[in-house]
């Protein structure tokens, strides 16, 4: 088709959806930026941009939802401190791991903006001593579980495009920290931003739309789209560990979360912690029926957040943390399904080039609708789906906030992390006087247990040490290190 008939017939086809104003450039653009642009308007599906943008005021009645609902199943703390119930689920837990049968799905998308880092999140220091990045943490991580049960555990790794060149080139120069072959690193997709007065979609550039990243359920699409999925089906990985890039103080592919989902059957299940207050900012599990449910926190109003359930317990007392099992099988399944994973709305504050002034505008209030999708939606159409309670201090440190705020700040992420490690020293049958600063390597011990096997009973850690894969360094107070025997 000749550019001039092109040209007609978008014209022509964007009158219909009001987005004209897409084309407002046209005559100063060059014949390659011409291009880009119809080949960004192409992959728009405008019919459910308007459909989107016409149902964004509408959110589910929670209230229903909450009426019939009922505390979510799956073992508590308490069932998990039964030594006969805790041991059958990591044994089988391990023997998934040292089958080949598990993987783990990262997303990681994100940036570090809101901590003034503006790089990929995966990439800030948050090391308590080593200064170690979020991504080599998690990938010392996968090492070491895969180390101690004789089978390399793989990683797909999700970016968005605007952090997707910068992953691929840190974890290149880094030498894929020993990953290798089994770092699958692939993009999720994206989706207009819309002016939120007028549904018209925003442009970046005179040749370019402004597109934000699908939310952390583009993983979905995105893994079948990368071939990742079929790859890891094809290997025998049957069940999918997924977390999220800024939660370093989790046990990755952990073997008890791995077995408790297995011997229940479960097609998706989900770590959560007991929440503190009512109105925590976290997402809510409950069971209605045999299904469970996510109540994103946004969504649900303050009375019913303190409703007791049908039980007369804490209905909403389970909050999710991003963390699941999925068995590989069960994503194929859904993988067509338009429902399982709807469109969340948000308005944020984005900057945009306007066509009509030709200037960049950055707007002093949110004028933009984005369109999302969150993973947990999977979860009402998972059978069998259960939750996990971990305990916060164990699982549970977010980075997200910029020095200053009151919680999940670097330095408190930071605090997290090494008192997980003296906790696990201690339990290891070591002291920590003082309660100095601690980093342990997981090259160097995943566990207690492990710590057990590497350290004398008894030794005295009093001044802050990063053991390293090869052992443990003394750091002085100016954060130098020397060896430590």
């Amino acid at each position: 088709m000749r550019e001039s008939d092109r040209r007609e017939y978008w014209t022509r086809r964007l009158r219909e959806y009001d987005q004209g104003h897409l084309l407002a450039a046209w005559d100063d653009l060059s014949p390659d930026r011409r291009e880009a642009l119809l080949e960004s308007l192409q992959a728009v599906d405008f019919d459910l941009i308007r459909r989107l943008y016409e149902n964004r005021g509408y959110k589910p009645e929670i209230g229903d939802l909450l009426r019939n609902a009922t505390s979510p199943r799956g073992p508590r703390l308490s069932d998990r401190a039964d030594a006969a119930r805790r041991r059958a689920a990591v044994e089988c837990g391990e023997e998934a791991l040292r089958g080949g049968r598990a993987a783990c799905v990262l997303v990681a998308g994100g940036q570090g903006s809101r901590l003034g880092f503006e790089h990929p999140k995966g990439m800030f220091p948050i090391g308590p001593l080593s200064r170690h990045s979020l991504f080599q943490i998690f990938a010392e991580k996968i090492l070491a579980r895969g180390k101690r049960y004789g089978r390399r555990l793989p990683l797909a790794l999700m970016t968005s495009p605007l952090t997707h060149a910068e992953t691929v080139d840190y974890f290149e120069r880094h030498e894929r920290f020993g990953l290798g072959d089994d770092l699958h690193i692939f993009c999720q997709g994206t989706m207009p931003a819309v002016d939120a007065t007028t549904g018209r979609i925003l442009m970046a550039r005179p040749d370019a739309l402004a597109l934000s990243p699908d939310g952390h359920g583009g993983m979905l699409a995105a893994i079948h789209r990368s071939g990742v999925l079929e790859r890891f089906r094809q290997e025998g990985v049957r069940h999918l560990f997924y977390f999220q890039v800024d939660n370093p103080l989790l046990d990755v592919a952990d073997p008890e979360f791995i077995g408790w989902h297995i011997l229940a059957g479960s097609e998706m299940s989900t770590l959560v912690i007991a929440k503190q207050t009512p109105l925590d900012k976290v997402g809510n599990v409950v069971q209605v029926g045999d299904r469970l449910h996510v109540v994103e926190y946004s969504d649900l109003p303050q009375d019913l957040a303190v409703r007791p359930g049908l039980d007369g317990k804490p209905l909403l007392w389970a909050g999710s943390i991003g963390v699941h099992v999925m068995e590989v099988d069960f994503l194929a399944r859904v993988a067509d399904l338009a429902e399982a994973l709807p469109f969340h709305v948000a308005l944020k504050k984005m900057t945009y080039y306007d066509p009509e002034t030709r200037t960049i505008v950055e707007p002093e209030t949110a004028n933009a609708v984005k369109f999302e999708r969150f993973i947990f939606d999977l979860i009402p159409h998972a059978e069998n789906a259960i939750v996990i309670e971990a305990a916060e201090n164990d699982q549970f440190a977010p980075l997200k906030n910029a020095p200053g705020a009151a919680r999940d700040t670097p330095e408190y992420v930071r605090d997290r992390m090494a008192a997980k490690c003296r906790r696990l020293l201690r339990e290891a049958g070591c002291e920590t006087p003082g309660d100095p600063i601690v980093e342990i390597s997981p090259l160097f011990a995943l566990d207690s247990w492990e710590l057990s096997q590497r350290l004398p009973r008894g030794t005295r850690i009093a001044s802050p040490t990063y053991f390293g894969p090869e052992g443990p360094i003394a750091v002085d107070a100016a954060g130098g290190t020397q060896g430590a025997g």
